[in-house]
């Protein structure tokens, strides 16, 4: 078996004197679309962070493609291929649609290649070709999240961590945002998911973990863990249930 594109080993951290992470671990393989789930506060947008160089970790180690990036910059993660969309669709509302999406091209030096980026985020997002002069002030919430997707796309990363993508979006947009997930994998890229969305999330994915207090509680297969009782219970009231034609 090769090895996997992200390992997390026994990770611990947290914010100040506040312990968040406590021993997590998870790997995402190659081309797989691996779901982290979990309530409010049990440390899923911590591990992202503390993956991406936003926080540094206590201990433990990452290794994102056979390298330990544990205590990198973000921006030589994000050279190395390991980009993050963060919560909060956040853009530079007084810049357009495609000045936003070109900032996240910042560690490209070849123009064509960002060029070609560009078009493929514009193939992914027809909307936002049609709005790319349009200030992204000016957009709805959910055409604000394909801009924070399409940025994190620019720089053509081996693997996208999303946080949160369907938050605070209507059905329709959020099937919509699911479907590019997929077809972003198609086209050979890595994902890792935060989602409270757990069914579609699970829907989507290959694999799935829940994490509790910090650590890893539940994992398994996507299509087993939609079935698993302990999973439906805690966390499936409330998502958007029964749309695996749609997907």
């Amino acid at each position: 078996m090769s090895e996997p594109m992200l390992k997390i080993d026994s990770l611990v951290g947290g914010y100040g004197s506040v312990q968040i992470l406590n021993g997590a671990s998870l790997k995402v393989d190659r081309g797989a679309i691996v779901a982290l789930l979990g309530g409010n506060g049990t440390g899923k947008s911590t591990l992202l962070k503390a993956t991406s160089g936003l926080i540094k970790p206590w201990s433990g180690s990452i290794t994102f493609d056979g390298e330990r990036i544990d205590g990198m910059r973000p921006d030589a993660i994000v050279r190395r291929g390991l980009v993050q969309v963060t919560q909060g669709k956040e853009a530079f509302p007084a810049m357009t649609v495609e000045e936003n999406l070109r900032l996240g091209a910042y560690v490209v030096r070849d123009r064509t290649k960002t060029a070609q980026a560009l078009e493929r985020v514009y193939g992914y997002f027809p909307v936002l070709k049609d709005k790319r002069t349009q200030l992204s002030g000016t957009l709805s919430g959910g055409q604000l999240q394909m801009v924070c997707i399409g940025r994190g796309l620019m720089s053509s990363p081996k693997m996208i961590m999303l946080d949160e993508p369907s938050a605070a979006l209507a059905p329709q947009v959020v099937m919509e945002i699911f479907r590019t997930i997929y077809r972003i994998t198609r086209d050979g890229m890595t994902v890792l998911m935060v989602e409270q969305n757990v069914r579609m999330a699970l829907l989507l994915a290959t694999y799935g973990y829940v994490i509790k207090d910090g650590a890893i509680a539940i994992e398994g297969p996507a299509d087993k863990m939609i079935h698993d009782d302990n999973v439906r219970l805690s966390y499936l009231g409330g998502t958007v249930a029964n749309r695996e034609a749609q997907l």
